[in-house]
């Protein structure tokens, strides 16, 4: 269904003899992301319904991986740095007290 409305918005619509495309789980990933930065329950629902939880999960932690590789790259800074930078962590991780 969300396939045939993108389609639609996009410009082409979904003829009635076209096969469903099966989602693959980057998708699905990218989708709830998204839903999830814009506070769009029923699209965090609607991708939440193509593929298992678990999944979902390994894709939204790709997602996060790649974003924060790239950013990382981008900025001329180490990925450890990038993300607690993003998670408003302090710069450095705090030493424990053994050598």
């Amino acid at each position: 269904m969300w396939d045939g409305i993108r389609g639609f918005l996009r410009g082409g619509a979904r003829t009635d003899h076209e096969e469903p495309r099966q989602r693959n789980l980057f998708e699905a990933a990218a989708d709830y992301v998204v839903a999830s930065a814009d506070n769009d329950e029923a699209a965090k629902d609607a991708a939440r319904s193509h593929v298992d939880p678990d999944a979902l999960m390994f894709g939204v932690s790709e997602l996060a991986r790649r974003a924060v590789v790239a950013m990382a790259a981008e900025r001329g800074t180490s990925p450890e740095a990038m993300a607690r930078l993003l998670l408003g962590l302090p710069a450095e991780r705090p030493r424990s007290g053994r050598p």
